[in-house]
């Protein structure tokens, strides 16, 4: 009796191991990718300012913004105003592309 409840148990953690590898794939995948982070954060800037250029740092980062943690691409934005190009820094939320900064420098 012993026998067959330890194969069951040993199965059975085999399968949950089997599943959770075969979705660990897909869980990370709902990370963004840095390009498609400033892809988002260009959309939501240009609906407002004209961008001239852009960069993104490829490494997350993680912040705290009021007692919330986030892992966050930082990058920046410029921007065309009137006769002038303006610099725009921003943090972007890696998980959901939230803009959570947009800070003129």
């Amino acid at each position: 009796m012993m026998k067959v409840n330890a194969k069951r148990l040993l199965i059975g953690i085999g399968i949950g191991v089997s599943i959770g590898l075969l979705l660990r794939p897909s869980i990370e995948q709902k990370k963004l990718t840095p390009e498609k982070a400033l892809k988002l954060v260009k959309k939501t800037v240009s609906q407002t300012h004209t961008i001239t250029g852009s960069w993104i740092h490829m490494i997350p980062e993680q912040v705290t913004r009021q007692n919330t943690t986030y892992e966050v691409y930082r990058g920046g934005i410029s921007t065309k105003e009137a006769n002038d190009t303006k610099q725009y820094e921003f943090l972007v939320d890696r998980t959901t592309g939230t803009l959570l900064d947009l800070i003129a420098s």
